[in-house]
């Protein structure tokens, strides 16, 4: 299993959007068990709904075709914070169990990544 982690907001720096072309090639590679954490800003990561200027990388887009090969979870208590709900959220995203989830995914990984 790869875990990989993700902090940041989904525009104004490009880690999310390389963690998520990584998340590509490996599943691309036949990685079957790949999960995604969204924590602190990335949250917004998992918002439908985004518009991006003509050309500009679309993370949501991103996030929907990683969906149907990769669990993806989001910390419970992140959304809270920055007011997104359950209804807010991309088709295959879900919210997670903030720490309890993400310490079971990061113990039972081989690899773990953090953006």
């Amino acid at each position: 299993m790869i875990v990989i982690i993700l902090n940041d907001s989904p525009y104004g720096n490009e880690r999310p959007y390389n963690a998520l072309r990584l998340a590509r090639a490996i599943v691309n590679q036949g990685e079957t068990d790949l999960r995604i954490f969204l924590q602190d800003d990335s949250v917004a990561c998992a918002r439908a709904g985004q518009k991006t200027p003509e050309g500009f990388y679309n993370v949501e887009r991103m996030l929907k075709g990683l969906a149907k090969r990769a669990a993806i979870s989001l910390c419970s208590t992140c959304m809270d914070a920055r007011g997104i709900t359950d209804e807010d959220l991309i088709e295959g995203t879900k919210r997670g169990s903030t720490n309890p989830q993400l310490a079971e995914w990061v113990m039972a990984a081989d690899k773990v990544l953090v953006f």
